[in-house]
């Protein structure tokens, strides 16, 4: 599971990061708006801690368009405000969950274990395929495939973000921990991985290369 910490305070964002780790959470922290939108564009979120200070409204803001582009993660805001008010215009834009700072670790832990195990479902249900990314199970016609690993990764990714070409780069952000310490030929090793295990067996076509720009979930899109 990804979450997504919002948070000025750098401190703040190293302890919270910290401790999703020690949860087995993957954790990215943005600093400001700006990184945010970045993570969110190149990565696929479960969650995001989303940070609301005294001072800014932009952060709330972000909620309606995390919500329109990733209708699936959910979203906790957690602020220093103490007004009902604020509690409530963040939960009418769409927040999932609103908590008060100073943050007790333990209720915000369970807390996002609640949204997690009771949010929108992940499963992709295309035609007749179904990518279930929480069992990592891929099901074709009523058939499991046998796909696991980093090409079932990539290719949920890309089912996720279908019919949008998505980069070699883009796609090592998104999946590998620490991209910079792999080269994109790994990429190239698991889109063959699924044409191998996956396409040519089911003589269907799930990806297709886009000359100098990347990769495309194309399904359905049959061989013959």
């Amino acid at each position: 599971m990804r979450i997504l910490i919002i948070e000025e305070d750098e401190a703040l964002g190293k302890a919270l990061s910290e401790t999703l780790i020690k949860e087995n959470y993957q954790a990215d922290i943005a600093e400001n708006i700006g990184d945010a939108k970045y993570y969110l564009d190149i990565r696929n979120y479960d969650l995001v801690l989303l940070s609301w200070p005294h001072n800014n409204k932009s952060h709330i803001d972000l909620i309606p368009n995390i919500k329109t582009e990733a209708y699936k993660t959910s979203i906790i805001v957690f602020s220093e405000r103490i007004d009902k008010e604020s509690e409530i215009e963040a939960l009418k834009s769409g927040a999932d969950d609103f908590l008060r700072k100073p943050l007790d670790y333990d209720v915000l832990l369970v807390r996002i274990e609640a949204k997690l195990r009771f949010g929108v479902s992940n499963i992709i249900e295309i035609d007749e395929l179904i990518i279930n990314p929480e069992e990592e199970k891929i099901i074709y016609q009523g058939v499991e495939i046998e796909l696991k690993g980093k090409p079932f990764e990539v290719l949920t990714h890309l089912a996720i973000h279908k019919d949008q070409i998505v980069s070699k780069e883009q796609l090592l952000d998104a999946i590998w921990e620490e991209p910079e310490l792999v080269t994109p030929n790994v990429i190239e090793v698991a889109i063959n991985q699924i044409r191998q295990k996956m396409d040519k067996p089911l003589d269907i076509t799930t990806i297709e290369t886009v000359r100098r720009r990347g990769y495309r979930f194309c399904f359905p899109k049959s061989i013959s």
